[in-house]
């Protein structure tokens, strides 16, 4: 099967492949589950509707959704609601870009640890954050409002641990009084960052440790006894962490278009997949080595799978959190606070809300209710489909 017949899917392979997997391979149950949820997203299983032409008849099934954050099917409309609420929420002044990795050395105890330790990581880089934010010598003295986005993948599909940060370019100072604009091209300096991102992690990593949070299992267990993980601790503390800082951008719409590429991506989509054939998938990724060409990999369904289920989250764990005078308790009065201290006359935006045809109107600019058919008439709800019975008797 090749992209020439038709648009091809990860659950294509999982379909394919996943059985004989599942056999072979120990999966947790939030593996298990965002497999079978990828598998049986609009298909039968799941039911749906029946629609009918309201011109000249034409039926057909539309199938429900599975609705899972990792299925590549389920996140663009997510992403785009997600996007309209935050448009509200947009500050008239730039904005920076900010990202913070783990080690690859500590990958297996990320993998044998998701819940604890990329907790720990959002933890840490809020608080490195904030703490520069409060040091006089940045001249902000205030508090940051940051989007913090959780990515745990490479182009290749394989581990790498980092988190995304949009920053607004200034802080609100503590009285709340001002708005104190960053006026340099770049937030802090990343090499201090870095440095105090390094520090913070491991901090709570060795307390975690001590405290007995940890699990090692697979080839976390190679650090299980005080010696082997004291000696990860001082390798990963004689590495340079990587903490990386793009250019500012400007305004609203473009901090919407820049959040739009980050907030809801799962670890590859569709359109990367070129080919599923022998028992091996071919997609295609972007080398970074090398001017970030676009070139095609061809692995193993197996591994493809394997690859595919590192980046299965925690039931419940959520990838993008806010901090500071973006975090819940703080934006409903904070946010229309710094909009009017940037900008006195600024207009506020109303919260939009879209039904599901018009934002794909807006999107593909293709009528979703219009009939596939005649082209004319709308298609209209008739009956709900029957769920096919789970009864394996």
């Amino acid at each position: 099967m090749n992209k020439k017949d038709r648009q091809l899917e990860v659950a294509d392979i999982f379909r394919k492949y996943g059985q004989k997997y599942r056999k072979n391979k120990f999966l947790s149950s939030e593996q298990s589950k965002a497999m079978r949820h990828i598998e049986t997203c609009r298909t039968a299983v799941l039911g749906g509707h029946i629609e009918a032409c309201n011109h000249c008849g034409f039926e057909k099934n539309a199938y429900n959704s599975c609705r899972d954050r990792h299925c590549p099917k389920c996140q663009t409309l997510v992403k785009e609601k997600w996007l309209i609420a935050r448009k509200a929420e947009l500050l008239p002044c730039p904005y920076f870009h900010n990202v913070f990795t783990l080690p690859h050395e500590l990958n297996p105890l990320i993998l044998a640890n998701k819940q604890v330790m990329l907790s720990m990581l959002f933890a840490a880089v809020k608080e490195t954050l904030q703490v520069f934010a409060a040091d006089p010598q940045w001249r902000l003295v205030g508090q940051l409002g940051i989007i913090s986005v959780l990515h745990t993948w490479n182009q290749k599909l394989m581990d790498h641990f980092h988190l995304h940060c949009i920053i607004p370019a200034g802080a609100l100072t503590l009285d709340k009084k001002k708005w104190v604009a960053v006026k340099n091209k770049y937030l802090f300096k990343v090499q201090s960052l870095a440095k105090e991102f390094q520090k913070r992690y491991l901090k709570k990593l060795v307390k975690a440790y001590k405290q007995e949070k940890l699990n090692f299992y697979g080839r976390a267990s190679a650090f299980e006894n005080q010696k082997t993980f004291s000696q990860l601790i001082k390798t990963v503390e004689n590495k340079q962490w990587m903490a990386y800082s793009k250019q500012p951008f400007g305004g609203p719409e473009q901090v919407l278009d820049y959040l739009g590429r980050y907030t809801h991506r799962v670890a590859i989509t569709n359109n990367r997949i070129t080919a599923i054939e022998d028992g091996k998938v071919t997609f295609t990724y972007k080398d970074r080595s090398d001017e970030n060409k676009t070139k095609e990999l061809t692995v193993n369904a197996a591994e493809f799978i394997r690859r595919y289920l590192l980046h299965i989250l925690p039931s419940g764990f959520m990838k993008i959190r806010y901090f500071g005078f973006l975090a819940s308790a703080n934006k409903k009065k904070c946010i229309p606070l710094i909009q009017r201290l940037i900008e006195p006359n600024f207009e506020f935006v109303e919260k939009q809300e879209e039904t599901i045809q018009e934002m794909m109107l807006r999107l593909t600019g293709h009528d979703i209710s219009r009939c596939p058919k005649c082209g004319k008439g709308k298609m209209i709800y008739m009956d709900d489909l029957p769920v096919p019975s789970m009864d394996s008797s």
